[in-house]
């Protein structure tokens, strides 16, 4: 059953920038770590950013300086925000929360292209 819900997906230009958002029950949301992962075609899925119940985020070395992770506490939503994109972060874009199950979205199609 899925309760994450994302949005804001889309095709852009390389140079471009978009807006992810997720939002949840607060049963899945409240003092959970939430992140966003990707998929790119033929490969396997990777955590881009991860955002702790307090705001302490981390990135993937290919996305830093360039993604950031926001989270709202009070409207359970997580945010993703994708700067400089280039081809290769094209891809699904999946958001994530644990402990203790695992929870995940249905996913947000990336493209970026020319």
């Amino acid at each position: 059953q899925v309760q994450l819900v994302e949005s804001g997906g889309g095709l852009v230009q390389p140079g471009g920038s978009l807006s992810l958002s997720c939002i949840a029950p607060g049963s899945i949301f409240h003092n959970k770590i939430m992140a966003w992962y990707r998929q790119a075609p033929e490969k396997a899925r990777e955590r881009v950013a991860i955002i702790g119940p307090s705001g302490t985020e981390s990135y993937a070395p290919s996305v830093k300086d360039r993604f950031v992770i926001s989270r709202d506490n009070a409207e359970n939503t997580v945010h993703l925000r994708l700067n400089t994109l280039k081809p290769e972060d094209t891809g699904v874009y999946y958001c994530y929360s644990f402990p203790p199950q695992d929870n995940w979205g249905q996913g947000t199609q990336v493209t970026v292209s020319s």
